[in-house]
């Protein structure tokens, strides 16, 4: 067979997503095990808003300021997907273990590390080595779509991985608090989530024959894969303009969702008096609806195009979401359902239309290195996102009543995430007026094989 008559096999491309799809569920879902635990966290273990809000921008401490994200991408054109995922699920369960030992009773380490908690300092190294594998396995999946659907229905696959992937968010901020609430213990979620990082290594290793007779396919499919990275690719790339719009869009737009959703299940708790052990179902919603939208968004990328109209109505509509949590209105949990739902067709506009045009702004051979730099452009938001938002509640938002029970007013918090929002849009629309000047194909119907 062909490399390019297995390609045009559906059986073939279908099964290679879902194997790498499951590892990134499976990834997706210790992301965000610990968002709904905030409120657990602060009364168990006294942390306060702003060292949660540093925990969560632990996440990528090494993507950004060592650069590993950079490096993992060049790993990734250098030596070949099946290397650098394997390694980047190794890095996650490695990492995973350490953040569920810091935050379990296990752990007997106290005292002050630059000027930090040390239990936070700990939980905050194990989530950066588990984010630098979590990134590196994000960009090394992307090109494994590439790889196998690029000419086919391309936007459709980038978004059933998204989606499948989202799955694993869904679950954890809709069952988290209550297995750690049921176990009486707040690292048993954590401890869940090492058992399903596992078993995502062990499809990533099943993926191995898949890609291994794609590369055999053709003699010289490993040579072209191999061709490899070289320090002017990255020149090339960072001079592009295309590049740094859809850069600088992907850190906005996420900067807008990601870390809101680590406080949001505390939102629903104090702004729209949802029980804690139910608040978590209303953020995952956002995922699941995700789950069905993104392939559906995609597949309408793939057919019509208009890539940046789909891009703009996702950080606009993300925009007016942001204002409506800010505003001091309806505060009762139906009206932050149906708002949460419209997140959520903001979560899957952008994506399913974002992805796919990166293929088409950069060449194959240099795909890994671009991913890499556009997740680490994204990691800088995800570091420092958290931290101000944390910084932002205890300050702004926390309130002590007479009766010395506190309360909390979210809304400085929830204008910060609707500035992200407004600034998203006009990159998008940067993005859109590049694409018509160069001609990229964003807006493009595409031609179909």
């Amino acid at each position: 067979m062909t490399e390019m008559s297995l390609r045009a096999s559906k059986g073939a491309r279908w099964g290679a997503l879902a194997i790498v799809s499951v590892t990134m569920m499976c990834a997706y879902f210790v992301t965000d095990v610990m968002a709904p635990l905030e409120d657990l966290l602060i009364r168990t273990y006294h942390w306060s808003s702003t060292e949660y809000g540093i925990f969560t921008g632990a996440y990528g401490w090494f993507n950004v300021f060592l650069f590993m994200l950079l490096l993992g991408g060049i790993i990734l054109d250098k030596a070949g997907i099946r290397f650098t995922g394997t390694m980047a699920c190794c890095l996650m369960v490695a990492g995973a273990l350490l953040k569920a030992y810091a935050v379990s009773r296990w752990f007997s380490g106290g005292g002050i590390i630059a000027g930090v908690n040390a239990q936070v300092v700990v939980a905050g190294l194990g989530f950066a080595t588990f984010g630098m594998g979590a990134e590196i396995a994000g960009i090394t999946v992307s090109k494994v779509i590439v790889k196998w659907f690029t000419g086919y229905e391309l936007a459709l696959a980038m978004g059933l991985q998204v989606a499948v992937a989202r799955l694993g968010t869904a679950l954890a901020l809709s069952f988290s608090l209550p297995v750690a609430k049921r176990m009486g213990e707040v690292s048993a979620p954590v401890w869940l989530g090492v058992a399903l990082l596992c078993i995502g290594l062990v499809t990533f290793l099943i993926y191995h024959i898949m890609d291994r007779r794609l590369d055999a396919s053709v003699k010289v499919a490993a040579e072209n894969e191999e061709e490899g990275f070289k320090l002017r690719d990255i020149r090339m790339i960072v001079g592009n303009k295309g590049f740094w719009m859809i850069a600088f869009l992907c850190l906005l737009f996420y900067a807008g969702v990601f870390p809101f959703l680590k406080f949001a299940t505390k939102l629903m708790i104090y702004k729209y008096h949802v029980p804690d052990n139910i608040a978590g179902l209303i953020p995952g919603l956002l995922p699941f609806g995700t789950i069905l939208l993104t392939p559906l968004f995609g597949t309408l990328y793939d057919r019509a195009g208009k890539g940046a109209t789909l891009m703009l109505a996702g950080a606009a509509m993300m925009t007016v979401v942001h204002i409506l949590f800010a505003l001091p209105v309806c505060e009762v949990w139906w009206f932050a359902t149906i708002v949460m739902i419209l997140l959520g067709i903001a979560f899957s506009l952008v994506p399913s239309a974002l992805w796919p045009s990166v293929p088409k702004i950069i060449p194959q051979k240099q795909l890994g290195t671009a991913f890499s730099l556009i997740f680490l452009i994204q990691n800088f938001g995800l570091i420092t996102v958290p931290m101000l938002i944390g910084r932002v509640i205890d300050r702004f938002a926390l309130q002590i009543l007479p009766d010395g029970s506190t309360a909390y007013n979210y809304s400085v918090p929830m204008a910060i995430f609707a500035v992200f929002g407004l600034l998203a849009c006009f990159a998008t629309l940067l993005l859109k007026a590049e694409d018509r000047k160069v001609g990229y194909g964003i807006e493009a119907k595409p031609h179909r094989k």
